[in-house]
């Protein structure tokens, strides 16, 4: 009677190391797929180094004519953070909007904090330039109305041949 007493405890505790053997199987499994693609990429990636024709950028058959700036602009940024915040609260709006009687006055002055700082944070972005892109464009005169007189001196540089 005493062995099978021992024989218990002995099987609880196997037990609990049986439960992390399907773990130990997920990171031999990872563990293969890992190094079986790093050997795969090695096997099938090309030997020859490419031809500067091949590492030359190619935008629609044009040659750029510049380089490509390094750094996105702050503003492309800002943009982002604008879609984030709005995309939170939309997240955060759905839910309200199904327990909305549940909540009562309680919900409706979260839901009210909740959007108001979000509306803090939209109008300091703005403030930060978020939405202007660009150089400031100032209105300037035009040039004066257009005659005959006025097209031929433009075309010729010299205001005595049109006079």
């Amino acid at each position: 009677m005493a062995s099978i007493k021992n024989w218990s405890k002995i099987s609880d505790r196997t037990y609990g190391v049986d439960q992390y053997l399907p773990i130990l199987g997920l990171l031999i499994v990872g563990a293969l797929f890992a190094s079986g693609s790093f050997v795969a990429s090695a096997l099938l990636a090309p030997r020859k180094r490419p031809s500067d024709a091949k590492l030359a950028p190619y935008e629609c058959g044009i040659v750029p004519e510049e380089e490509p700036p390094l750094r996105f602009p702050v503003r492309f940024y800002l943009v982002a953070m604008i879609f984030v915040i709005f995309d939170i609260e939309i997240v955060f709006m759905y839910p309200f909007a199904v327990v909305f009687h549940q909540l009562g006055v309680f919900g409706l002055v979260e839901v009210l904090t909740f959007s108001v700082v979000v509306f803090a944070a939209l109008l300091f972005l703005v403030s930060e330039g978020a939405l202007s892109w660009g150089p400031v464009k100032r209105l300037t005169k035009g040039v004066p109305e257009r005659t005959t007189n006025s097209t031929i001196t433009r075309i010729t540089g010299d205001k005595e041949k049109a006079a």
